[in-house]
């Protein structure tokens, strides 16, 4: 599918733009599942700066969608129309160690950097940001956690653009932190950075949980699969990967997607899956797991974009 080109009335909007923007790039590249139609409009700003100038003058009627590292993503067969905004660069990849045992990371850092960051400098708290396939803007969104850690333990602020274009810094509780997921306040907001609180801690021992949470990772998720990660929330009291194994989706298929035989709750693009089958795959396994416990499940992968 190709859409029609709008990057020209969006310099023409933003003529002092500095960022890349392209029409009708492939977002499929950009995920961790390589599935899914092109942007209508990919741009990636110079800076804060310059994201904060797209915004301000961006047309009212051009939709806008955020995406990070595309871990935790599908993005369907037939595109996302309006702007697609991916953060990356020295901009928005840059991390900090600050006096008080403190760690400032730009949005776009994948979460694992941060966790080496903190260890190399002994600063304990931040060990379990090496088990999440993300960036910091993504953990900031949904309040991502593993092992025993969720990033509304470590949060101070979190410092972003609006959508009108106005530069903002959200304390903690302005952040409305739930089981994955942020507030109402954050929703109309695009992070640009994040600051952490650690604590003193010793390196070997902090290294040492790195290492427990490396393993237990490569021990139990398919992590060099086509994949995106846990597929769904975890039900309160209840696990998701269990009850998607006991309504028998151990392996299930449609086309070229897959729910994984090492770990439940991730499905799989065994190699030529389209996003429709990855999603068509989900719904079922929702469908099959609410026939057989009564529980719905709800996706903590994010869909986008149109169908083909």
């Amino acid at each position: 599918m190709t859409f029609p080109d709008i990057a020209p009335a969006i310099r023409a909007a933003a003529p002092e733009l500095r960022g890349r923007l392209l029409s009708n790039a492939e977002m499929a590249p950009l995920t961790w599942f390589r599935v899914g139609g092109p942007a209508q409009a990919l741009f990636t700003p110079a800076d804060e700066a310059d994201l904060a100038y797209l915004l301000a003058h961006l047309p009212a009627d051009v939709p806008i969608t955020v995406v990070g590292l595309g871990s935790n993503l599908i993005v369907r067969d037939g595109g996302i129309p309006g702007l697609v905004i991916r953060l990356g660069g020295k901009a928005f990849g840059e991390i900090a160690i600050e006096t008080g045992d403190r760690l400032r990371a730009g949005a776009a850092v994948p979460d694992v950097k941060v966790a080496r960051a903190a260890a190399d400098a002994s600063l304990d708290g931040l060990a379990f940001y090496r088990g999440i396939p993300g960036c910091i803007g993504g953990a900031l969104r949904m309040n991502a956690g593993a092992h025993g850690g969720e990033t509304t333990d470590v949060l101070i602020e979190a410092r972003g653009v609006t959508l009108a274009g106005a530069i903002v810094t959200l304390s903690h509780a302005q952040m409305g932190f739930a089981y994955r997921s942020s507030g109402a306040d954050t929703q109309d907001i695009i992070f640009t950075s994040a600051l952490f609180q650690g604590r003193p801690g010793d390196q070997a021992q902090i290294q040492a949980e790195m290492d427990r949470v490396t393993a237990a990772r490569e021990a139990a998720q398919p992590i060099r699969e086509r994949t995106g990660g846990s597929t769904f929330k975890n039900p309160p009291g209840a696990k998701a990967w269990q009850l998607v194994d006991a309504a028998g989706c151990r392996g299930l298929r449609v086309g070229g997607a897959q729910v994984s035989e090492m770990h439940c709750n991730f499905l799989i693009n065994t190699g030529g899956a389209t996003a429709a089958d990855v999603e068509a795959l989900g719904e079922e396994v929702r469908r099959r797991v609410k026939e057989q416990s009564g529980i719905d499940l709800h996706w903590e992968i994010k869909r986008i974009g149109v169908a083909a």
